[in-house]
């Protein structure tokens, strides 16, 4: 189901939207990851407040986690045990410009997903996957102020697994 593109609702099945939920998973693992480590590690008396919502923000992830490994188990698939990686610095800076990029991605993706749940008539899970993205532009919009910029308007922005799988296939040809 390659040839299935993430913006493509009509190709969408029961089987890939568990695969996508799946990495969806797979970024909510790496995104508790995250919060916890830069929580902890982040210096310097102006981070000290973001320090505090990082923490926070460790404990919706993992809130996220479990209401989509629910979904996927609805769907009869079996949730993923392996996050994505994470990335580490000792620069407080790009710890939050990390944190920045993986929320845009995750606010791509689960605008993404709505629509294949709508597309499959999977209103309430849709439903589900709302609450999410609300709470992950709330954490896009904390980074973006922590960091002095404005949110990005990711529906413009091509998601980073894209531009991966754009490189792999040119490499493949």
């Amino acid at each position: 189901m390659a040839a299935a593109t993430t913006t493509d609702t009509t190709k969408i099945t029961r089987a890939l939207l568990i695969d996508k939920l799946n990495e969806d998973l797979a970024r909510e693992y790496q995104a508790i990851i995250a919060y916890v480590v830069y929580s902890q590690v982040i210096k310097g008396a102006e981070y000290m407040a973001i320090a505090q919502e990082l923490e926070k923000h460790a404990g919706e992830e993992l809130e996220h986690a479990l209401t989509v490994s629910k979904l996927i188990d609805y769907l009869g698939g079996s949730p993923t045990v392996s996050a994505k990686p994470v990335k580490t610095s000792d620069k407080a800076e790009d710890m939050l410009r990390f944190d920045r990029d993986n929320e845009n991605d995750t606010v791509r993706n689960y605008r993404e997903r709505v629509r294949q749940c709508e597309a499959l008539g999977e209103y309430a899970m849709a439903e589900h996957l709302r609450e999410i993205l609300k709470q992950e532009q709330e954490h896009q919009i904390d980074l973006a102020t922590a960091l002095g910029e404005d949110v990005p308007d990711v529906s413009k922005m091509k998601s980073r697994d894209e531009g991966q799988q754009a490189k792999d296939q040119a490499r493949l040809h």
